[in-house]
């Protein structure tokens, strides 16, 4: 049994700083109900509202990984994974921002 439905997690998401007063989204905007989609099993809901959350989740494993257990090429995978992750956030973003 789960502790919290997604409908419970809304209640203690942050609201975007920017999109309350600038009025558009930002770049990071889709992250907390990304993970919140990912926590009920909704794993393609989770990507379509953030493209980049699997990333990032990579990325951080790896982080934490490399802290505990030193292996070859750490600095260059974690490098490569953080590249595509930024890139796949940018692209994304400017398909959010030109098709809104």
């Amino acid at each position: 049994m789960r502790l919290f439905l997604v409908s419970d997690l809304d209640k203690y998401m942050l609201p975007c700083a920017t999109k309350k007063y600038l009025g558009f989204d930002c770049m990071g905007c889709g992250i907390q109900r990304s993970l919140a989609l990912i926590y009920e099993g909704e794993f393609i809901a989770a990507f379509k509202m953030y493209p980049g959350i699997y990333g990032l989740l990579l990325l951080g494993i790896l982080i934490v990984l490399n802290l505990f257990v030193k292996y070859k090429y750490s600095t260059k995978l974690i490098t490569i994974t953080a590249a595509v992750t930024v890139a796949t956030i940018v692209i994304s973003y400017i398909i959010k921002i030109t098709t809104h």
